[in-house]
C-alpha cells in the first residue's frame, strides 16, 4: 500500500503563499469560527468589542485626562486616548491571540494537514470585525464633542492598520512558535503588553517626553499611533518617516516570524 508523508519545509517558499491561497475558503472558515466562539453564548454579544476601549478610555479620562491633567495636545483627551486605544486593542489583542492560536487548535494540528500559518492569521482577521465597531464608537464621540476629524486623513488609516497587522502576525507567529515548546509565553505576554502600552504614546502625546522623545520611536507602533492621532485628529503633521520607519521594521518583524515560524513547524505535532 503506497503512503504519502508530508513533511513541513524549513524554509520559505513561493510555493508557501501559493498554498495559503488554495487554502483560503479554510481561511474563512477558521475565522468565521472563531467569530462563533467568541460570542456564542454571551449576553452582550459584540458588544464585547466595544466594551474594553471605551471603558479603558473612561479610565484613563478620568485619572490622567481630569486628575492628572495630561496634556492631549488640543483636543478633547477622551477623543485623544481613543484613537490611541483603538488601534493599540486591535494590536494587543491581535498578538495576544494569535500567539495562542497554536496551543488552542492542537486538536486540529494533530490530526489534518494544513497551513499551519492559517491559525494565526484567522484569529487576527476576526479583530477587524473589532476595530470596525469600536471604530464607531469614535464617531459618536466625535459628534458629542463637536470635533470634526480631517477626512483626507482618514486615508491613511488603512495603512496604519496594516502596518498594525504586520506587527501583531510577525510577533504572534514568533511567540505562537515558542509557546508551543513553553508554555511560559501565556503567562508572560500580558505583563509583557502591559508594559508595553505605557512606552506607546496612547495616554499621552509623545511630545511629552522632549527630547527624549526618540526612545519612543524606538517602539513600532509609536509611528502608526503618532500618524493616526494626527490623520484623525489634525493635531499636528503626519511624520511620514516615522511611518516608513514603523513600516519597515514591522515588515523585518513579519519576516522573521515566519521564517522562525516555517522552520519550527515540523515539529509542532509531535510536542504540542
Amino acid at each position: 500500500m503506497e503512503q504519502t508523508i508530508i513533511r513541513p519545509k524549513k524554509l520559505i517558499s513561493w510555493n508557501d503563499f501559493k498554498e495559503l491561497w488554495q487554502y483560503r475558503e479554510l481561511l474563512y472558515f477558521l475565522s468565521w469560527r472563531e467569530l462563533k466562539v467568541r460570542y456564542k453564548q454571551t449576553a452582550i454579544g459584540v458588544g464585547w468589542a466595544v466594551f474594553q476601549p471605551f471603558i479603558t478610555m473612561v479610565v484613563f479620562s478620568i485619572f490622567f485626562g481630569a486628575l492628572i491633567k495630561v496634556p492631549s495636545d488640543g483636543v478633547p483627551y477622551p477623543i485623544f486616548v481613543y484613537v490611541g486605544l483603538l488601534i493599540w486593542t486591535f494590536f494587543s489583542a491581535s498578538l495576544s491571540d494569535a500567539s495562542l492560536s497554536m496551543v488552542s487548535n492542537q486538536a486540529i494540528i494533530t490530526k489534518v494537514y494544513f497551513p499551519r500559518l492559517l491559525l494565526p492569521m484567522a484569529t487576527i482577521l476576526t479583530k477587524f470585525v473589532d476595530f470596525a465597531i469600536s471604530a464607531v464608537i469614535l464617531v459618536g464621540m466625535m459628534f458629542y464633542y463637536h470635533f470634526t476629524p480631517h477626512l483626507l486623513g482618514l486615508l491613511i488609516l488603512p495603512l496604519l492598520v496594516l502596518i498594525s497587522f504586520m506587527a501583531a502576525l510577525g510577533g504572534g507567529l514568533i511567540l505562537a512558535a515558542i509557546n508551543v515548546k513553553y508554555r511560559d509565553v501565556r503567562y508572560a505576554l500580558p505583563f509583557f503588553i502591559q508594559i508595553l502600552l505605557y512606552v506607546t504614546p496612547v495616554i499621552y502625546p509623545a511630545s511629552i517626553a522632549g527630547k527624549h522623545a526618540w526612545i519612543l520611536s524606538l517602539n513600532p507602533m509609536t509611528g502608526v499611533i503618532k500618524a493616526a492621532q494626527a490623520a484623525i485628529l489634525g493635531n499636528a503633521p503626519i511624520n511620514w518617516l516615522l511611518v516608513l520607519i514603523s513600516f519597515v521594521t514591522c515588515s523585518v518583524l513579519l519576516l522573521a516570524g515566519i521564517y522562525i515560524f516555517k522552520k519550527t513547524e515540523r515539529f509542532f505535532a509531535d510536542i504540542i
